[in-house]
């Protein structure tokens, strides 16, 4: 009983998909019309990501190039603003679940070598913003923005051009942000780790690079989604410990997702009910639904209902701001700062909220006048 507590409380999105998908039944039996309910492109893509990732991850590719650009920082305020660099670039490509993965403790570490432990609360938020607004750029920085690119049919550039100005205010506003918290003290040189890979890992860091490549091909077009995933799943045998890595209870959140709103498009009052409702502003339900369900499920749901893609990329982007549970990623963060000693769990919710409170303000504005210019 205790281990199934321990899963509904770690699993509680994957749980409520499940639900809603059970309970949809409910009222349209399972026929030949569900096989086409699932994005199966969309979570191809997804599994060959997280592969790749997790590969280059095990092999501490990502950290070493963190420790390798802060070691080269002289003051506090350099790291920090190193650190969060890494959170925002980083996304745009490795997701924003696997730069918090990996920058969240390594800047716990780095801090607590510095003697500023009382950095970690502010520094771990705007990380946390980082890795979520910079993940927003490019389709591959978060799951919602993979699947919402897939049934968008847009170019890679035009997604990018979309969310471009977006993007670029958040940059400004992160740094300026870490210019804030920290002043210009010098840092005691820290040492590196020395990361020593015989042949094998070598060869297998080049291995994940060109799975990540075919995931990339993949997504822009170039390359059949069941290509890719043949290729890269073939390949990662050779590995087995990475194919344990993968996050598979996302993968069946969205299978489930996917099976609850197929159902309610087959309901005649629910479907003319939600599209209604969403389409007043995809904007502005998106990211409201994102604070309460989190970005993921809400662009899931609204996209059954609405034609406005580029809406919804904007809205559930921006909605991954605000609270705690808007971008599931941000959830990583908090768990990360829950295991440090002394860690003041309530002031760090209290801080993320009202830092988030005011980006998700500012870029608000900023969607605001785009509106007003056209």
């Amino acid at each position: 009983m205790k281990d199934v507590l321990l899963f509904l409380k770690k699993e509680v999105v994957l749980c409520v998909s499940a639900m809603l998908a059970l309970g949809s039944m409910y009222w349209v039996k399972p026929d030949a019309a569900y096989l086409g309910y699932i994005d199966i492109r969309t979570l191809s893509i997804l599994l060959c990501l997280m592969i790749s990732m997790a590969g280059l991850q095990r092999l501490n590719v990502f950290r070493q190039l963190g420790e390798a650009l802060v070691g080269a920082m002289a003051t506090i305020r350099g790291v920090v603003l190193v650190l969060l660099l890494l959170c925002f670039l980083s996304s745009m490509l490795i997701t924003n679940d696997v730069a918090l993965i990996t920058f969240v403790p390594f800047t716990v570490v780095t801090l607590s070598l510095a003697n500023r432990k009382d950095l970690f609360i502010p520094v771990i938020v705007l990380e946390t913003i980082a890795a979520n607004l910079g993940s927003m750029l490019t389709p591959l920085g978060n799951p919602q923005n993979l699947y919402l690119y897939g049934i968008s049919h847009m170019s890679f550039g035009e997604f990018v051009m979309l969310m471009l100005p977006y993007s670029t205010l958040s940059l400004v506003m992160v740094l300026l942000g870490g210019v804030l918290v920290t002043k210009g003290e010098p840092i005691t040189a820290m040492e590196s780790q020395e990361y020593r890979r015989n042949c094998k890992e070598k060869v297998w860091v080049l291995i994940y690079i060109g799975m990540f490549l075919i995931s990339l091909l993949v997504v822009l077009r170039v390359l059949e989604y069941w290509i890719g995933l043949i290729l890269v799943v073939s390949i990662a045998h050779g590995d087995r410990r990475v194919l344990r890595k993968p996050d598979y209870s996302l993968l069946f959140t969205f299978a489930f997702l996917f099976i609850f709103i197929g159902n309610m498009k087959r309901i005649p009052q629910v479907s003319t009910w939600l599209a209604g409702l969403i389409q007043q502003n995809e904007v502005l339900v998106s990211l409201l639904l994102s604070q309460g369900i989190s970005n993921v499920p809400a662009a899931i749901l609204c996209s059954g209902f609405t034609t406005n893609i580029r809406g919804l990329i904007v809205g559930t982007n921006l909605g991954g701001l605000g609270t705690l549970i808007a971008s599931m990623a941000s959830l990583i963060s908090f768990k990360q700062y829950g295991y440090t000693e002394g860690a003041k769990k309530g002031r760090y919710v209290g801080v993320f909220t009202i830092v988030n409170l005011l980006f998700l303000a500012a870029l608000l504005l900023l969607y605001g006048l785009r509106s007003v210019w056209g």
